[in-house]
């Protein structure tokens, strides 16, 4: 529920400083989301500066998405105890101190850890900035606006990331780390300033279920790493046998642990919603095929193609430029035939893009071969995302729509770190490099996307979700277009949208909806 001191906070405490509030909160918003695209062309250079296997390169990867994703139920919770621009300012800190020691190593283990730390400070610093958002503009056409900017500066983030890590990665690929680290510090200068105090708390705080979430990401990280060290060690290895043991005791631990808590992190009765639960495996194969086929897809134009770091981000630019376009259509798609159709159409569209480069070869032209590929890739992310959103907090009551978006966001950000697992598995079984794996990894993750689309169709159901046609319009363009990013931003704006499709608002401001989406 939203804490009645929050609530009463009003838009005048920051007075003329509300504008600088926002910009603060975007630039951190653009450096997370940034930050998930900016090590995608980097990782050729780390793997022949450092040394680094295919499993270190992807642990890169997937250990930010599964740590981000693993925290971010517990971060919006400590947002809500402990503080808004509190969680904010320490988790911005703990982000820059990771970036800048990140720049400095030159082992692969404490690369990989100081990119676990800055998962975990993101998935604080998100909820909070959203939370923030919410206490410090007015309820109705200001704060959509706030919110809108703040999603669509998420997207300009990933693009924005695709293109400077190729630049930074032609000079050094440690100003991919650096440079995270100046935006992280500027915010970090600024918050106390632009960001009223944290109001004053009486009482006793309820309770913070941190074995919740120690127990889920535990088990995903012990998941994800059997997944990796299988195809090295063998299946029916110790290793890999006891760790997916471990995995599924820990996935228990947590189930029961929040069924027999008074205030658990995840109330599990959300997931009897048919809709919600069909959402949220949809957005775990989204995310799975998507960021792991970015993994594979850098790789390739760099180390088959011989593409420059600049080349291979320039080159994936076209894909964010067609889910910008799609995304301006979909809510309208959605109003006239539903949340099923635009969801199977644009996984299947998504799968596709991505089937087709098993036709890429050592020589493969980029206008007749690759750039068909990655367009239609991008029309499907701007179908299926705001789809299977949408779909993730229908029905749902307003005292879970915080959780039911949570959830979403969530598995997104598992999605992508099991994915990018999946496929460095599926290279380093065909003898990391040869064309032939490459083609089985494209071929693993675009299955992905195809089970993404059956889960669609077989549980979305074929409900329309009727609204005026302005009424989602901006919050769906500017959520979806966080599609690819799988980072911060993605769950800023859903409520807007989503909350507009099951009321029928005008506006999507409904307060108390709107109060909890950063917790």
């Amino acid at each position: 529920m939203s804490d009645p001191q929050v609530t009463s906070r009003t838009a005048g405490t920051l007075g003329g400083r509300k504008q600088i509030a926002l910009l603060v909160l975007c630039a951190q918003l653009f450096l997370d989301s940034m930050d998930v695209s900016l090590m995608g062309v980097a990782l050729p250079e780390l793997k022949d500066d450092l040394g680094l296997s295919a499993e270190e390169l992807q642990w890169i990867i997937s250990g930010y998405a599964v740590a981000y994703g693993g925290f971010l139920l517990l971060g919006g919770r400590a947002a809500d105890l402990f503080g808004r621009r509190r969680m904010f300012f320490w988790g911005t800190a703990v982000f820059a101190v990771a970036s800048l020691a990140g720049g400095f190593v030159s082992d692969g283990t404490l690369l990989i850890v100081s990119r676990v730390i800055k998962g975990v400070a993101a998935a604080f610093i998100a909820p909070a900035a959203l939370s923030i958002i919410m206490t410090t503009f007015k309820e109705g056409p200001e704060r959509n606006r706030a919110v809108g900017i703040f999603s669509l500066t998420g997207a300009s983030g990933y693009a924005a990331g695709l293109v400077l890590s190729g630049v930074l990665t032609e000079l050094n690929w440690r100003l991919t780390f650096f440079v995270p680290f100046v935006i992280a510090a500027l915010v970090l200068a600024a918050v106390r300033y632009a960001v009223s105090p944290d109001p004053v708390r009486d009482g006793e705080r309820p309770g913070f279920d941190a074995f919740g979430a120690v127990t889920a990401t535990g088990g995903v990280l012990l998941l994800v790493f059997a997944l990796t060290r299988a195809p090295e060690v063998g299946w029916g290895s110790a290793a890999t046998v006891l760790s997916l043991v471990a995995s599924v005791a820990l996935l228990v631990a947590f189930v029961i642990i929040q069924n027999r808590r008074a205030e658990p992190l995840v109330q599990l009765s959300i997931f009897r919603s048919r809709t919600l639960s069909t959402a949220n495996v949809v957005g775990l194969t989204w995310a799975c095929a998507t960021i792991g086929w970015q993994f594979v897809a850098l790789l390739y134009l760099q180390q088959v193609l011989d593409y420059s770091a600049l080349g291979a981000g320039a080159a994936i630019v076209p894909m964010a430029a067609a889910i910008l376009v799609t995304v301006n259509v979909t809510p309208r798609v959605i109003n006239r035939f539903g949340l099923r159709v635009p969801a199977v159409a644009g996984l299947l569209l998504q799968g596709l893009g991505i089937l087709l480069f098993l036709r890429a070869d050592e020589s493969s032209e980029y206008v007749t071969v690759l750039l068909p590929a990655l367009i239609l890739h991008g029309i499907g992310n701007g179908l299926s995302f705001p789809s299977f959103n949408v779909a993730g907090v229908s029905g749902v009551a307003d005292e879970q729509q915080g959780l039911a978006t949570s959830l979403i966001q969530s598995a997104l950000q598992l999605g992508g770190g099991l994915g990018v697992a999946v496929a460095a598995a599926v290279l380093a079984t065909g003898g990391e490099g040869g064309l032939a794996s490459y083609h089985r990894a494209f071929l693993a993750v675009g299955l992905f996307s195809l089970a993404g689309a059956l889960a669609a169709a077989l549980g979305l159901g074929p409900a329309r979700t009727p609204e005026p046609d302005g009424a989602a319009d901006a919050p769906d363009a500017a959520d979806a277009a966080d599609g690819p990013k799988g980072a911060a931003g993605a769950t800023d704006t859903r409520t807007d949208a989503r909350t507009d499709a099951r009321k029928g608002t005008t506006d999507g401001s409904d307060p108390a909806v709107l109060e909890r989406e950063g917790a």
